[in-house]
């Protein structure tokens, strides 16, 4: 893992056991600073990301894989907000 001195911003690196088809330079799994998981997928998508899997879950938890215009994927899960929310 790789941490921001103030905490705010980690980027932590993990081995997965599903194969790539597609070489992949790197997979972000993001979180939105600011309003919701949807409203940030809302955002993005309006940008021309093009949403890959909907992994949300009834429960509100869970997360979308999308992919940029060059197709690298990257996934959106809920804010801090959410997550804390009981």
């Amino acid at each position: 893992m790789i941490a921001a001195p103030d905490g705010g911003q980690r980027l932590l690196f993990i081995e997965v056991p599903e194969a790539k088809t597609v070489k992949n330079r790197l997979h972000l799994d993001l979180v939105p600073a600011a309003g919701t998981r949807d409203e940030e997928l809302q955002r993005l998508l309006e940008l021309g990301v093009r949403e890959l899997d909907d992994r949300r879950r009834p429960d509100g938890s869970g997360w979308v894989v999308l992919a940029d215009p060059e197709g690298n994927e990257f996934c959106i899960l809920r804010s801090d907000a959410e997550r804390a929310a009981p």
